[in-house]
């Protein structure tokens, strides 16, 4: 399963303006590269298989996957830029996912045991499989019904998994240039509060955001240095919803 491990530790240019690449390509690959222990390597190769075959999962719920789903599966596996072999390796999971035997919970379970405390990698984890749904339109109840099951199941709440919806979406509209451009109550998911929040409310969301996720101070915390990219795009991403708050209700 080596190749698998190279595989994702070349991830990160494949979207570099966007959620996939950089935090697959970053958290798992680096987690391989950088092994020093069985378990890392274990976590990278269950994080690579459960990656498409949730994904799977996610686009049968409704009963059929559709061709614009296929598409954006292919495209996401394309744009990882896996070799020939590993893009088959990821269909083959992507199809096993699709059974309706699926040992969704069980392999979910695994999942979550095995990244522990690591929000990082589940919020990741979230990021690639609303990329999926929202890119091949729109997603039905069943969809986000699903979709909740696996936040559920690692330990992500309801909020995160908006905010983290808010931030796909800005790139789907066109990378940073969308979060520029995303709508005010976009923006007010993306900071986790309400469009009834006050200046200071809103404030304090965007600082602690930015504390959460200042690259200094996750690599103090045990973040690897090639992650700082991820955590500079995400200060980017809540930098970016905060300015369009601010610049609307015009408080400095």
């Amino acid at each position: 399963m080596q190749w698998i491990g190279k595989g994702i530790g070349g991830l990160l240019g494949a979207f570099v303006a966007g959620p996939i690449g950089a935090l697959l390509g970053v958290l798992v690959g680096h987690q391989w590269d950088q092994a020093k222990s069985g378990s890392a390597r274990a976590i990278s190769r269950l994080f690579f298989e459960t990656t498409f075959e949730v994904m799977g999962q996610v686009a049968k719920v409704d009963g059929r996957v559709s061709e614009d789903e296929v598409r954006v599966a292919r495209r996401i596996m394309h744009g990882m830029r896996l070799t020939d072999a590993q893009v088959q390796a990821a269909i083959e999971h992507f199809t096993h996912g699709k059974r309706p035997d699926y040992p969704l919970e069980t392999r979910l379970g695994a999942l979550a045991q095995q990244i522990g405390g690591r929000g990082d990698l589940a919020r990741a984890f979230l990021q690639i499989q609303l990329q999926a749904a929202v890119g091949a339109g729109h997603v039905e109840a069943e969809k986000r019904q699903a979709l909740w099951r696996v936040a559920n199941a690692l330990g992500v709440s309801r909020a995160e998994l908006a905010q983290i919806e808010a931030i796909v979406r800005g790139f789907e509209r066109g990378g940073p240039a969308g979060q520029a451009a995303q709508s005010l109550d976009a923006a007010y998911r993306v900071l986790g509060v309400t469009p009834q929040a006050s200046d200071d409310e809103v404030k304090t969301a965007y600082r602690r955001l930015m504390n959460q996720h200042h690259p200094d101070k996750l690599v103090a915390r045990g973040l690897p240095e090639s992650m700082i990219g991820v955590a500079e795009q995400k200060t980017h991403e809540v930098r970016a919803a905060y300015e369009k708050i601010r610049t609307q209700r015009g408080f400095r």
